[in-house]
């Protein structure tokens, strides 16, 4: 079996989560942070050669004068550097001579003698000074750069420069390089503002064209995408211009799919317009003509009554269907429904009555304010979504199932609510329950025929109200809630 290693500790969830900053703020923050490094470094690495140059030159010049306090003539001038050139140290030197154990010479200062104290040459004495040249920080005269050299006649001399003219000189260029560093930081800083927000603004406006169609409404209707992306941020050789180009390839891409859509829809909805506007005229007449039958003086056989009675009867049911499709075909294409004062206490009040009447065994209820609620709107298709809420109930719930209507004014609207306590909506069904020719399956106890067009009326007829409709459902609790305008 072999083992795989799995990356799911701290460090991979944050390399996982998503970055907060824009991609302006990353690249100049990528700039900047660069600069610094490369600064830096460079300031650094260069603040460290000059020192080293510096202390380079001031040990020379500490070996010429060890040299020149030995007796030994071939060097250079004094400290090194030649007649009237200064000493890296500052221009003070130390010379110390040891005869014996006593001092002979002391320090020398600007040209003048003075007497090292009993301490500073003890101090000198045990740093074990040798030909080469080291820093010896010397109590009341600072850090020396020292060296010493045994004579033939065995005396000591002690010879160095102060460090202070180097510690100076890099301080001086260390400040130097810092100002720069932080001038050059600001510059950068605004300079690089300046550039990414001018080659981010093309980016900026196919983001704006990609807003605007992200804010059409594309799920209906005859859709039609004027938004593109200018020609001047289309050119495939930058970056920018691919995701213009691709941006409007995929628009003319997704307008080409939204009219072949919507084109046959219109072809879908005026087919069902037409053959429901043709059905009408010969489910009459099979009415009729059943009904004419049964009417018929002579006997006939109970088996052919029973047949015509079962002809008008689906007869019925199919003009039902008929006029359902119709009037759903009328909503899609747009046709304005009247537009009047509807007593909404009334409409719910008789249609609460009529479903008494068609259904006895359920426990009808309602909950109505004391003052009329009025809507302006259609009274028949207000009528039809009150009446095919309270049939939902009645043909998916069984008998002695709880059934509430209720009217409230709200600051939304006027709320109208159809509650029941029966089984509930099945959760793989709710999604879809708005959608036609939809049904509930054997969960809902279905005691009638159903055209799975019921709520797809109460949805189109609300929409085209200006209003909605919203569900909620558990076992014990359904709730359909249409919202309407008040005025």
């Amino acid at each position: 079996m072999t083992a795989v290693a799995r990356s799911d500790g701290p460090g991979a969830r944050d390399l996982a989560r998503p970055s907060r900053w824009s991609l302006r703020t990353k690249l100049v923050a990528v700039v900047v942070g660069l600069f610094l490094v490369v600064t830096v470094a460079t300031a650094a690495l260069t603040v460290l050669l000059l020192r080293n140059s510096l202390t380079g030159q001031l040990d020379r010049d500490v070996t010429t004068a060890v040299l020149r306090a030995s007796g030994d003539r071939a060097g250079p001038g004094p400290g090194g550097g030649g007649p009237g050139r200064p000493l890296p140290g500052g221009g003070d030197s130390l010379t110390l001579t040891l005869s014996d154990g006593a001092v002979t010479s002391r320090v020398e200062h600007d040209r003048s003698v003075e007497a090292l104290t009993d301490d500073q040459v003890a101090q000198l004495e045990a740093a074990s000074l040798g030909s080469t040249p080291r820093t010896v920080d010397i109590t009341g005269l600072g850090d020396y750069r020292l060296a010493a050299l045994r004579r033939p006649d065995g005396d000591t001399v002690i010879a160095g420069l102060p460090t202070s003219g180097v510690t100076y000189a890099v301080g001086e260029y260390a400040t130097l390089v810092t100002s720069s560093t932080a001038i050059g930081l600001v510059l950068v800083t605004v300079g690089g503002l300046w550039l990414v927000r001018r080659n981010l603004t093309p980016l900026d406006r196919v983001a704006h064209t990609a807003t605007q169609v992200s804010r059409l409404k594309l799920d209906e209707g005859d859709v039609a995408l004027a938004q593109r992306v200018p020609a001047s941020d289309t050119d495939p050789r930058t970056e920018v211009g691919q995701v213009g180009l691709a941006l409007n390839g995929l628009l003319d891409n997704v307008e080409g799919a939204l009219r072949a859509r919507h084109e046959s829809e219109q072809r879908v909805r005026q087919f069902v317009a037409d053959a429901s506007h043709e059905l009408r005229t010969p489910l009459a007449s099979i009415r009729g003509y059943a009904e004419l039958s049964r009417r018929e003086r002579d006997p006939v056989p109970a088996s052919v009554t029973h047949a015509l009675g079962r002809v008008e009867s689906e007869a019925l049911r199919m003009q039902g269907l008929v006029e359902d499709l119709l009037l759903l075909a009328r909503l899609d294409a747009g046709r304005p429904l009247e537009r009047q004062p509807v007593d909404l206490t009334r409409l719910v009040v008789d249609a609460v009555g009529d479903a008494h009447a068609a259904s006895p065994a359920h426990s009808w209820h309602l909950d109505l304010p004391d003052e009329p609620v009025e809507v302006v709107g259609d009274q028949a298709r207000l009528h039809q979504v009150v009446a095919n809420l309270l049939a939902n109930a009645r043909a998916h719930t069984p008998e002695g199932t709880r059934v509430t209507t209720s009217l409230r004014r709200a600051d939304e609207g006027v709320r109208l609510s159809v509650v029941d306590d029966g089984p509930g909506i099945p959760d793989a069904l709710r999604p879809n329950v708005f959608q036609r020719f939809t049904r509930g399956d054997n969960s809902r106890n279905r005691a009638a025929g159903s055209t799975g067009l019921g709520l797809s009326i109460v949805e189109a007829v609300t929409t085209s109200h200006g209003g909605r409709v919203e569900l909620s459902s558990t076992p014990g609790v359904t709730r359909f809630t249409v919202i309407l305008p008040a005025d």
